[in-house]
């Protein structure tokens, strides 16, 4: 039987997860590439033979997405399947005339054919958008599971930016584990909070594998989400968070509105924020998309730790990454903060970008005063730190999830702004998982 010839489009996460799951092992497919977008310096690379499988004896090449109609043609392409996260639908279609006009069918994969069934209880944890408080809220409830006396054990969406072979099965107990797999400021980022929270977390490339692994050491996993992807790991209770600052977005962005529609649980955070209106029109559109959906109202209360360095002084504001570009947020925390504490000015770092950090500015045209905390490998960490040296400043002003005073000198005053989730009701989150528990005990 001929093989069907197919593409994998994706960002080094979920595409992996697909082909690992449902086309490494399967005779009727043949896929004779990856494409990967988002992650710069991602493309260009193998995926490696001690992943692929003895299918696939040489690998399988990864190019940049903008080769699709090229490889499409080139290849004799049957399907082009689409894997990846936190884009819109009209994105998501501008994808598929693409792959149709080239002659391809278009995919996308659903629970059935992708996700894992676990021997332990899951709760994963999921967003409609990146920036959300997804991680905030993964971290809560790992808290809560742990100091009920369960053995937790966090799995991570993943992150496999460096070598892949490397990075097959990961297992992160301390910061010294973050060395030794030379993670990036955006793995740092989601591992270090849960290592100070005393929780293991795994992350990695093979899905299964890591499955197998957690489950020898956990009673209970929790799924800490990317983006707004779709679990790897099929739920027993899934939770979506919903940011108010993005309202209507809940049902315009892929995956984010099959998150709400397959919830238990929605919470929508930082309520203490945003705009009344806008949190109603979330709460909307929650209910008429998933009426059967328990909604939380949660805060994102912000703590800083040196609050008087910043009145009156011209401060660069550093955020999340990932948060301000692509999930498409103009600010964060650190920015509401310094606002709130009456800097004279906050700095407009980008004509003082250096090389990679500086494209950044150029391909997401919505950032202006704000830094973005982009480290995917040494030499961008390199160039952050050069435009921090550069920005002429008083303060900085750091809100980032990790402390990258840890990870870099910064040689100006510098001041932390921390967020952590605190949910208001109508029940509190311990209730909403002892009745999980209760239910898995008695099944």
């Amino acid at each position: 039987m001929q093989k069907h010839k197919v593409i994998i489009m994706g960002a080094a996460g979920r595409d992996f997860h697909n082909f690992n799951v449902f086309f490494r092992s399967n005779s009727a497919y043949e896929v004779v590439a990856f494409t990967a977008t988002q992650i710069p310096g991602i493309e260009e690379r193998i995926y490696p033979p001690e992943l692929a499988g003895p299918n696939y004896p040489n690998g399988i090449p990864i190019y940049p997405e903008e080769e699709l109609p090229r490889l499409i043609r080139e290849c004799n392409v049957d399907q082009v399947v689409f894997a990846y996260s936190d884009v819109s639908h009209e994105y998501v279609m501008h994808k598929a005339s693409i792959a149709l006009a080239g002659g391809a069918d278009f995919r996308l994969m659903g629970p059935k054919t992708t996700m894992l069934k676990a021997n332990v209880p899951v709760v994963t944890v999921g967003a409609v958008r990146t920036g959300s408080g997804k991680s905030q809220t993964s971290r809560h409830v790992a808290k809560i599971l742990k100091n009920k006396g369960l053995k937790v054990v966090v799995i991570r969406h993943p992150m496999p930016y460096g070598d892949l072979r490397r990075q097959i099965c990961q297992r992160f107990a301390s910061y010294e584990d973050l060395d030794r797999y030379e993670c990036t400021i955006e793995e740092r980022e989601e591992y270090e909070p849960h290592i100070d929270n005393g929780i293991i977390v795994y992350a990695g490339v093979d899905y299964e594998k890591i499955l197998n692994e957690a489950e020898k050491e956990a009673d209970v996993i929790v799924w800490d989400g990317g983006n707004n992807d779709l679990p790897f790991y099929k739920p027993d209770l899934h939770i979506v968070v919903a940011d108010p600052h993005r309202a209507g977005h809940e049902l315009a962005y892929h995956p984010g509105e099959t998150n709400v529609r397959m919830a238990n649980v929605v919470i929508i955070n930082k309520v203490d924020t945003a705009e009344p209106q806008k949190v109603n029109q979330v709460r909307e559109n929650i209910k008429r998309a998933n009426p059967n959906a328990l909604i939380l109202d949660a805060a994102s209360p912000i703590t800083v730790d040196k609050p008087e360095l910043i009145k009156g002084k011209r401060a660069l504001v550093i955020e999340d990454g990932p948060t301000l570009t692509h999930g498409n947020m103009p600010y964060g925390a650190a920015t509401i903060v310094a606002k709130k504490l009456q800097a004279s000015e906050i700095v407009n770092p980008r004509p003082y970008a250096s090389g990679s950090i500086n494209e950044t500015y150029q391909k997401y045209t919505h950032l202006e005063t704000i830094l973005p905390a982009i480290g995917y490998g040494e030499k961008q960490i390199a160039e952050l730190r050069e435009t921090i040296d550069r920005t002429p400043c008083d303060v900085v002003v750091i809100g980032t999830p990790i402390d990258l005073r840890r990870i870099m000198t910064i040689n100006k005053p510098t001041v932390r702004v921390k967020y952590e989730l605190q949910v208001l009701g109508p029940v509190p989150l311990e209730e909403v998982l002892e009745e999980f528990l209760r239910k898995r005990e008695s099944q």
